[in-house]
């Protein structure tokens, strides 16, 4: 029957299935028909076909290269030796529910603790980092037995309904903002209520998380979760202010509520100076929940959720039992220690740190020579240029950054726009990206600005 299936397919699309290589136009005239019109590619006007990669580089069908400042998700590099033969040997060895008794999970959570605060020490693995938010969320309302939550304006923590519903940069174009969900002003130094010449810009966004509890409360409602992410990535590649999430999860938890950390962009490492970007706000900022994600797997299905015994007690005692078929299976874990293990031993933190404060650096010097560029922020291998039409009035100048987007693709580098404009180039690239690498793109990036025609009044 599958067999009559198949031939039947071929006969209505009219193309030879049995090929092991479709043209690039066959390619997209199948995924048209195939596959849902809301799942976007990239360069949708022309987009590229990807067959194969490695480290940083991505190639087309004609074997032509690219350089990736996208692909976070693979974080030491496309196609790692070392992680497709972990991959490939358990594989062959064993892979199967996680609910048999494994030491692969066991040595993974271990090796994971001893990269967060003590108090963290309770794990659960899944497979994406929706899966993984949508957890969190869950935990934080066991464990508070409050349904009220607050997150940050423009966020996004996954496609899940659940987090549909606290994504403000989904819900605004669908159904709307639910009674239980609050928003606060994204932390913004650039563009927000309080900018750089603030004194102190932590303290001020922090206590507009305290009126949003207060004015919960006035509801007669009650706070679970503050849900962030430490650097927010959809928001425009944000550096939270010194002390925000500090002073903010102490108005958290005066009102029962818990600090949740949506570490899946920005874990891993790529801030460079620490492995989580929420510890960048100092010893003294502890989440309750912080999950992960994107780059766990290096392009493996492979996410978590790591929280305290207390929230995990109260998530046990509810009797009813949580198990995720596929996550923290033997062959995830194995993936997963790879990754950890060419962290280390490639010392791709310290890299991160010298490759993007060079970047930054000369991103920098494109600010000093072209008006459009109004700021570049952001740390590691995490940052943004954010182009504006007037500096003085921080226009975002959306038009032009897509105009760039698109010529850099001509270059031969991929890049993508982010932010509330979509005026923000964000660099997001592999960890294993170079101090040469920085050098060509800043260079393509002066090469296209000073080629476009003049923009600014």
């Amino acid at each position: 029957m599958q067999e009559h299936r198949s031939d039947q397919f071929q006969v209505n699309k009219g193309l030879d299935m049995s090929k092991e290589i479709f043209s690039k136009d066959e390619t997209l005239s199948m995924r048209r028909k195939l596959i849902g019109q809301s799942i976007k590619l990239f360069y949708s006007d022309n987009p590229v076909k990807i067959v194969r990669g490695r480290g940083q580089y991505l190639y087309d069908e004609k074997d032509v290269r690219y350089l990736d400042c996208i692909s976070n998700v693979h974080h030491v590099g496309h196609c790692h030796p070392d992680v497709t033969r972990a991959a490939t040997a358990q594989m062959e060895l064993l892979n199967t529910n996680s609910r048999f008794l494994h030491d692969n999970i066991i040595s993974y959570a271990n090796r994971l603790s001893a990269t967060l605060p003590d108090k963290l020490s309770v794990f659960y693995f899944v497979n994406s980092g929706s899966e993984a938010n949508d957890l969190a969320l869950r935990l934080a309302q066991q464990y508070t037995q409050h349904e009220d939550v607050i997150v940050l304006d423009h966020a996004y923590h996954g496609h899940l309904k659940s987090l549909i519903d606290i994504s403000p940069y989904k819900f605004r174009k669908l159904s709307g903002q639910k009674e239980w969900v609050h928003v606060a002003p994204l932390p913004d130094i650039y563009r927000g209520l309080y900018r750089e010449d603030h004194p102190n810009p932590g303290e001020a966004y922090a206590d507009t998380v305290r009126d949003v509890i207060e004015d919960v409360h006035s509801k007669g409602r009650k706070i679970s979760a503050f849900f962030c992410e430490s650097l927010p990535s959809v928001g425009g590649q944000i550096i939270l202010p010194q002390g925000y999430l500090t002073k903010v999860s102490e108005y958290v938890r005066s009102a029962g509520g818990v600090l949740v950390v949506d570490e899946v962009q920005t874990g891993f490492g790529r801030v460079g100076s620490h492995f989580w970007a929420f510890q960048m706000q100092g010893e003294a900022c502890c989440p309750d929940i912080v999950t992960m994600g994107k780059p766990m797997g290096n392009g493996h299905p492979l996410a978590c959720v790591v929280t305290t015994e207390e929230v995990a007690g109260a998530f046990a005692g509810t009797g009813v039992e949580y198990f995720n078929t596929f996550g923290g299976n033997p062959v995830s874990c194995a993936i997963g220690l790879a990754v950890l293990n060419v962290l280390e031993q490639e010392d791709m933190r310290g890299n991160a740190t010298r490759v993007g404060a060079h970047l930054k650096d000369l991103l920098n010097k494109l600010r000093t020579k072209h008006q459009i560029v109004g700021d570049v922020r952001g740390v590691g291998l995490f940052l943004g240029l954010e182009l504006v039409v007037d500096r003085e009035l921080r226009t975002p100048a959306t038009e032009v950054a897509a105009a760039v987007v698109k010529r850099l693709r001509e270059e031969r580098i991929f890049v993508s726009t982010d932010g509330p404009f979509e005026s923000v180039i964000k660099f997001k690239p592999p960890m294993c990206f170079s101090i040469a690498d920085a050098d060509l793109v800043a260079q393509k990036i002066d090469h296209v600005l000073t080629d476009m025609p003049v923009v600014i009044p």
